[in-house]
């Protein structure tokens, strides 16, 4: 298949096959004519890459998947360099999501001592009878 009718099966712009052809990634075959030329071979490729930036692997660490793909595995994991991709992935997602725990954990205990400072101030804020109620600068006002 041609260049247009591999970047229209496999969602992608005609412009992204060239970039990955580029950068090794997507092989370079020609016809006679000089036009580029796919199989269904470039179509699973293309497929694992897609999946593998949907997981949010970086273009490079696809490589690895792809060229075990190239060398006649039926999948791109399968291969020692793959695995240590996904080693690698999960020790930083791992890392991420420790991070990302770590900030919930204190933007909660900032909530919590918020809304305690809030109750104290509206336990604290006693108006005499017919004044009006006292106003945050930051609440909008109302009728």
């Amino acid at each position: 298949m041609r260049i247009g009718e591999l970047a229209e099966r496999a969602g992608t712009t005609t412009r992204t096959l060239r970039y990955y052809e580029s950068l090794g990634l997507l092989p370079a075959r020609r016809t006679g004519n000089g036009y580029r030329s796919y199989d269904e071979e470039d179509l699973r490729l293309l497929q694992q890459i897609r999946t593998l930036r949907d997981f949010g692997f970086e273009l490079e660490e696809t490589r690895p998947f792809v060229e075990c793909l190239r060398s006649g595995h039926p999948a791109g994991d399968s291969c020692p360099a793959s695995l240590d991709v996904y080693r690698r992935k999960l020790a930083e997602l791992d890392e991420c999501i420790a991070r990302l725990s770590a900030i919930r954990e204190r933007v909660g205990t900032q909530l919590v001592q918020a809304e305690r400072a809030r109750a104290e101030l509206e336990a604290a804020a006693t108006a005499p009878e017919g004044a009006p109620e006292p106003r945050c600068e930051l609440t909008p006002p109302g009728p």
